[in-house]
């Protein structure tokens, strides 16, 4: 399908209901999508899991209220071992899936309504941790993956964990990732009883008719104006999302340093180099023998450690 959004993709938004105690948050990733993907390929199957919970890391950092990082893990015993997604209160995003090849091939071939039971098993759990920077502080949540969707699962966590009635729709494949969910607040002493509940009736009802392919490719604006025709609603600036892995050239020298010369060397004279993988976004660092001479006469960083392209 053409390129339909691209000016709105990478982006982030909030949207309210006014005068409603209902909020929103959508999210659509093209390039940072793409990027998170660039040292390691997935099966389509994972690839599809994998994006629709790197968009729902997304719409979870955007509730934080403080400077940290947001972790949303799942894990069992399905074809998808595990899968971990991070998010900073900035939109500094990574994320990586572990999976048994044999295990997602032979899911290829299976009904489409039994595909996600088969990635995530009949015994997992998904949790969210949050880390705030600021106060040192850590809080996780864990529940048992319920549903037929990882975003059911994450209604699940918000009525178990936040309280908060939570409607969330996620889409990916290889282009694009994207998700929005709506959520009910608590209500002001003013507010009427019966306006509210038409609200969220109505919030729920727009979400529900939301088609992959349109949250995948349309604009927020489009979304909103087809799905809650009639609302009041306010649509608040964007904040853009890129990929940003924690690996470097400084943190894979002290790796090696760390495992000492006399390993590093064995490595060296079986292979004639050695690389380290990054293990989240899989980028290679090769360091050839003057580069591991560097590194353990204290010389840092050697010139060779760069990522391979």
């Amino acid at each position: 399908m053409p390129e339909r959004n691209s000016a709105n993709s990478d982006l982030v938004r909030r949207f309210i209901f006014e005068n409603r105690p209902v909020r929103g948050h959508w999210v659509q990733l093209a390039g940072a999508w793409r990027a998170l993907r660039a040292h390691g390929e997935y099966p389509p199957l994972v690839e599809t899991l994998l994006g629709e919970a790197v968009a729902a890391t997304v719409l979870l950092a955007a509730t934080l209220k403080f400077s940290g990082t947001l972790t949303f893990q799942l894990q069992g015993d399905g074809a998808v071992g595990l899968l971990v997604a991070q998010c900073t209160h900035d939109f500094r995003l990574r994320a990586v899936a572990r999976y048994d090849s044999t295990r997602i091939e032979a899911l290829s071939a299976a009904p489409a309504a039994t595909v996600f039971h088969g990635l995530t098993g009949g015994n997992s759990r998904i949790s969210v941790t949050v880390e705030a920077d600021e106060r040192s502080s850590r809080y996780q949540g864990i529940v048992p993956l319920v549903g037929d969707s990882l975003a059911e699962s994450l209604e699940a966590y918000f009525a178990s964990s936040e309280q908060l009635p939570t409607r969330v729709v996620l889409a990916a494949d290889g282009a694009r990732a994207a998700g929005m969910l709506v959520q009910r607040l608590p209500e002001g002493r003013a507010a009427d009883a019966e306006e509210v509940a038409a609200a969220w009736e109505g919030a729920q009802r727009g979400i529900a008719g939301i088609t992959p392919l349109r949250l995948r490719h349309d604009s927020v604006e489009q979304l909103l104006a087809d799905g809650f025709p009639g609302r009041d609603l306010r649509l608040f600036r964007g904040s853009s999302v890129r990929f940003e892995c924690r690996c470097s050239p400084a943190r894979v020298t002290g790796l090696l340093r760390a495992l000492g010369p006399e390993e590093i060397h064995d490595v060296l004279r079986e292979q004639g180099a050695v690389t380290v993988t990054c293990e989240f976004c899989h980028r290679p660092y090769r360091f050839d023998p003057v580069d591991v001479e560097a590194i353990f006469a204290g010389i840092a960083p050697p010139a060779g450690a760069t990522p391979l392209h």
